[in-house]
């Protein structure tokens, strides 16, 4: 009854959702705090006043969200945290830092979007990855990698990470010109919460096959990494994928898209139309078109988790505590001689949810989201007590 491609499948297993109990829910690297106010009266007024749009079909191509993406990445040259009020108190603009400008315009045709970046990536690795070459990412990184090569059977050669959890940049690019391959890194990565520098991404380019797709995630790249889209202009087989639902505050409303050259945006395009025309529905795209227009609101939102980042990182590193240096939404932790499942399990009872792998090499570290500053204080207040709970 069922196919042999179905037996071989091994779903992505997400971050708990729990239903029964009022957790403090620091486990799936959601945003903690909610959409830009405009974002909620824009979708109102869409529903209220356009009611019939509901019953048709959205633009399949969501044209007005590209251009609202392509000028919130110019305004903010990608790197939310980072981004420098240009305004006034009352009316702020967001201007990039001098190290996030980017040497060019992004203009519309050079975005996708999608139904969240999941299934950005799914499309992704259809348009440019293949079944008769290893696909090179690295070992411990985004867990839906392996799914997706299971899914559509592309060969994954793993590269492990160095001992200190970064990402091994020479072995990667032996690994690319062995195979003759394409490759994908998340920068930041996941679950590690370590990013490579700009100049290292352009190294890596620069020394993998250049008739293959290099696909860069920058899912948490808003909260202390370094954008690869300035690269684009001259790297005609770069592909950037970003997401609304970490540092834009919109993981319940699902828009991923892609910045890329207009070739790159063209393919991903077209396998789009072959599975799904209209994968954004009518009212995610007013929410994050609106989204791209507070770019300010949620620059603050991406700078006070920077700083509840640093400060729990801080306050676990005078407990003992590991912490891998962070550029992302959450900490990677761990300390010598404490089960880390124990943890997460008193954590849990004492109402807090936080992240553990049972994979192998990592099955003793926390990844542990960051919340708002009352969600921390919280977390801080009660976390020295689980851990001495499980000794």
């Amino acid at each position: 009854m069922f196919s042999s491609r179905l037996n071989n499948l091994n779903p992505y297993v997400p971050g708990e959702q729990p239903k029964d109990k009022d957790y403090i829910k620091l486990n799936a690297n959601e945003n903690p705090y909610p959409p830009a106010p405009d974002v909620i009266e824009k979708v109102c007024v869409f529903i209220r006043q356009h009611p019939e749009k509901l019953g048709l079909y959205p633009d399949p191509d969501s044209n007005i969200l590209h251009k609202e993406i392509a000028d919130m990445i110019n305004r903010t040259g990608g790197v939310l945290c980072r981004a420098e009020n240009a305004g006034t108190a009352d009316n702020p603009v967001c201007t990039p830092s001098v190290s996030d400008r980017i040497p060019f315009s992004v203009t519309p045709d050079m975005v996708y979007t999608g139904n969240g970046s999941d299934e950005v990536l799914s499309f992704v690795f259809y348009a440019f990855f293949d079944s008769n070459e290893k696909l090179v990412c690295p070992e411990y990184s985004y867990s839906f990698y392996p799914v997706y090569c299971g899914f559509y059977d592309i060969p994954r050669d793993p590269v492990p990470l160095n001992a200190d959890w970064s990402i091994d940049i020479e072995e990667m690019i032996a690994r690319a010109n062995k195979n003759h391959s394409a490759t994908i890194i998340a920068n930041p990565n996941a679950p590690t919460a370590l990013a490579l520098t700009r100049n290292q991404i352009r190294y890596m380019i620069q020394h993998c096959p250049k008739d293959k797709a290099f696909v860069v995630d920058e899912a948490y790249v808003d909260f202390g990494g370094e954008s690869a889209i300035p690269l684009l202009s001259e790297f005609d087989n770069l592909v950037v994928v970003r997401t609304f639902s970490k540092s834009l505050c919109g993981a319940g409303m699902r828009s991923g898209f892609i910045i890329a050259n207009p070739p790159m945006i063209n393919a991903v395009t077209t396998v789009k139309n072959s599975l799904n025309h209209f994968p954004m529905d009518a009212v995610t795209q007013v929410a994050a078109s609106a989204a791209c227009r507070n770019d300010w609101y949620y620059a603050d939102c991406a700078k006070k988790v920077v700083a509840e980042r640093d400060s729990f990182s801080a306050f676990l590193k005078e407990l003992g505590w590991e912490v891998t240096d962070s550029k992302t939404n959450f900490i990677f932790t761990r300390k010598k001689g404490v089960d880390g499942k124990a943890v997460y399990e008193a954590l849990k009872k004492d109402g807090i949810l936080v992240r553990r792998f049972d994979t192998a090499g990592i099955e003793e570290y926390l990844r542990i989201t960051i919340g708002t500053k009352d969600q921390m204080k919280k977390l801080k207040e009660i976390f020295a007590k689980a851990v001495g709970a499980v000794k």
